[in-house]
């Protein structure tokens, strides 16, 4: 159906995708060639149970008692772990997990597509979803007077979102994967823009999906190093060893006859979440029920953590903490919450220390009301009841029948459902998406209204999950704050304040350069990888491919500051680094190219975009590139073409619009020239360029 992808096993499939592919979000820039002055270029960064005694390999192995740690294990899939264990499977497909993502079918979407149309006022753009036989697509279109003046159309690949709360949209451009504009809210039953999306910042089918956001929604994808959002195969949903870790050495055992009596021993071939500590087991939950600002550790990807092991030596979560908010949460903060009450940190201090093979029990985790295997929608309100009266055992035996009827009195007094959940953790709006409604797991008294009218006042940011994370982890906490939630200058200065206290500045040295960078402070960024050279070759440091591209990231803040200052000569040096390091990022493709035809190595810059189309045939600023090349050669007609099929791409693209608007005036049509330069404007009123352009063309 899709022409790029294809089912690769039964049942809870993986979809394998081919390896071309590019898409990206993208801030121009531009310039002016002195053949022509008119024409802009852009610069773009822009359990089984036999045996009575376990097996010698469950014996502790070096750093884990678990043999699926090891680097050896592999994740066998779900479609292996049903061959022996159908009925969990069976409920578990229904949960919310089980239903976390698929491909874009009619089964699984849950959209009343009856009435689909959305309007973003800002942007001026309609969206509609709609069916087309088994496929199904988002049109965006703007009117004018009643007349359509731009229509474009992309199909749906995926729909991530389990329906409960949501429904989201993504698609595929060779293997990258991209949200697109549209979401249902199906608690609300309304479609409306996705998270992030309101408010002037829509990112219309470009929002990338790197491997942060899937691996958390998915089971594990294969990723391609060095981009963000490119995947050579996506899985069908969170599966069995999201939570039970890599299965391969549990199916050997199993094969080879292997067995164990679970109700006497623990099988180390594989992780039994109930069977961890508390600590183990609400690690499993807040890998993803923790959402935040998540600030890797050194070296780590978030491929890497397993179940069973520390999640803070692998991921540290972050969130600004304020005084007078208790009662504000986001939508996957449930562990959090949880931790926060009374209810939670009672149970621990009576919590009885013993060595059975559930050390967790009498404390309060997410498994003593959730049974993961079961969707909350088939849970009896009664389960978590029962769990609220069971935990308050001081309640002498005869009154506990009392409880249940203030549980029902509740209910007939209009406040809702019949169960303590409706007063101790109420239903409200999360602070990070609309149209839901999300039980607040901060169980307490229900707060007053004088309570939920003070003022909140920030603390600062704290980890969830780390009760002293170092300081170079919490300085890029603030820069990774101010750079993808809440751009205040105060969290670069908390940064800065941490990584110039006695640290090691060459450890350092990438956080500090970035912090530099989004501080548009190139001077600092060159003399502080000058002064590192001087005792040690700052290249041979900035060498490693890695998932989350922190070298190749680094190499390109250092090509760009010495771009700044007009040193052409490392900067392209080290945005060639970038690219090495980073091949399928095209931002750093895309400013190598033009640092290129800046130098006028045209043949050099035309590889660049020639290849950044190939992998991603949407790619807007690629067009406007290579129009720009095909003037300087005189090739007027193929430049309107490029120029013309990336404006049906993004109308409002500043840079493209320039380059249109120098390609009519070069060819004396002054009027049509005009007319780009003022759309320009109307879309961006502070544009210097397009004001100047104008300017002149009034002498």
């Amino acid at each position: 159906m899709y022409g790029f992808c294809n089912v690769s096993i039964p049942g809870k499939e993986a979809v394998t995708l081919k390896k071309k592919s590019i898409r990206f979000v993208s801030t121009d820039r531009s310039f002016f060639s002195v053949m022509a002055f008119l024409l802009v270029f852009v610069l773009f960064f822009s359990s089984c149970n036999t045996h009575s005694e376990p097996h010698e390999l469950t014996k502790q192995q070096p750093g884990s008692l678990y043999l699926n740690h090891s680097d050896s294990a592999n994740y066998v899939g779900m479609a292996t772990c049903r061959l022996c264990h159908q009925e969990i499977y069976n409920t578990f497909m229904e949960t919310g997990m089980g239903r976390s993502f698929d491909r874009a079918l009619k089964k699984k979407s849950s959209g009343n597509f009856s009435n689909s149309l959305i309007y973003d006022q800002i942007a001026n753009f309609h969206y509609n979803a709609f069916w087309n036989q088994d496929s199904l697509f988002i049109k965006e279109y703007r009117l004018a007077h009643n007349d359509t003046v731009f229509s474009r159309t992309e199909q749906v690949n995926f729909i991530i979102g389990s329906g409960q709360h949501t429904n989201s949209h993504l698609q595929i451009v060779n293997g990258y994967v991209n949200q697109m504009p549209m979401t249902y809210y199906t608690q609300k039953k309304k479609w409306d823009l996705p998270p992030g999306f309101e408010n002037g910042v829509n990112t219309r089918f470009s929002r990338k999906i790197g491997l942060e956001c899937m691996s958390c929604h998915n089971a594990f994808p294969g990723f391609v190093m060095g981009s963000e959002n490119k995947f050579t195969s996506v899985p069908g949903g969170i599966d069995c060893e999201r939570c039970h870790g890599p299965g391969s050495v549990h199916v050997a055992e199993r094969k080879s006859g292997t067995r164990i009596d679970t109700s006497k021993f623990i099988d180390y071939s594989i992780v039994n979440p109930s069977k961890l500590s508390v600590d183990a087991q609400f690690d499993i939950c807040q890998r993803c029920h923790l959402q935040g600002n998540a600030v890797l550790k050194e070296g780590k990807s978030f491929f890497d953590f397993k179940p069973g092991q520390k999640l803070s030596d692998y991921i540290s979560v972050f969130l600004p903490k304020y005084e007078h908010a208790d009662d504000e949460f986001i939508m996957a903060s449930h562990s959090d919450r949880l931790k926060q009450s009374a209810c939670f940190i009672k149970s621990l201090e009576n919590r009885k220390n013993s060595s059975t093979l559930k050390p967790y029990k009498d404390a309060l985790t997410c498994i003593t009301c959730h049974n993961p295997h079961v969707s909350v929608k088939k849970t009896n309100s009664t389960v978590f009841n029962e769990a609220c009266v069971k935990c308050h055992s001081q309640i002498p035996v005869e009154s506990k029948e009392l409880v249940r009827l203030r549980v029902a009195n509740c209910g007939l007094k209009g406040t809702g459902p019949s169960n303590c959940v409706t007063c101790h953790m109420p239903a409200s709006g999360s602070t990070d998406i609309p149209h839901v409604s999300v039980h607040d797991h901060y169980i307490r008294k229900p707060l007053g209204k004088n309570e939920k009218e003070k003022i909140k006042k920030f603390i600062g940011l704290y980890s969830i999950n780390e009760k002293q994370p170092d300081a170079l982890t919490r300085a890029k906490a603030y820069i990774n704050q101010y750079e993808k939630f809440d751009p205040k200058s105060e969290y670069l200065d908390s940064a800065l304040t941490l990584l110039d206290k006695k640290g090691d500045r060459q450890k350092n040295s990438p956080a500090l350069i970035q912090l530099y960078f989004i501080k548009q402070e190139f001077a600092k960024v060159i003399q502080l990888v000058t002064s590192i050279g001087e005792s040690y070759c700052y290249e041979k440091l900035v060498v490693s491919k890695s998932y989350d591209n922190r070298d190749a990231w680094t190499a390109y803040r250092i090509g760009e500051s010495y771009s700044s200052t007009h040193d052409i000569r490392n900067a392209e040096k080290w945005l060639k680094r970038a690219v090495e390091l980073a091949p399928f990022y095209p931002d750093f493709r895309n400013k190598l190219g033009s640092l290129y035809a800046s130098e006028n190595k045209l043949k050099e810059a035309k590889q660049e975009f020639e290849f950044l189309l190939k992998e991603n045939p949407r790619f807007v600023s690629a067009y406007s590139n290579l129009g720009y090349l095909k003037m300087l050669e005189g090739s007027y007609a193929e430049a309107l073409q490029f120029y013309t099929t990336g404006k049906n791409l993004d109308p409002d693209n500043a840079a493209l619009l320039l380059n249109l608007s120098a390609y009519y005036l070069y060819m004396n049509d002054t009027k049509t020239g005009r007319t780009y330069l003022k759309q320009v404007i109307a879309h961006d009123p502070l544009n210097q360029r397009a004001i100047s352009m104008l300017k002149q063309l009034d002498n």
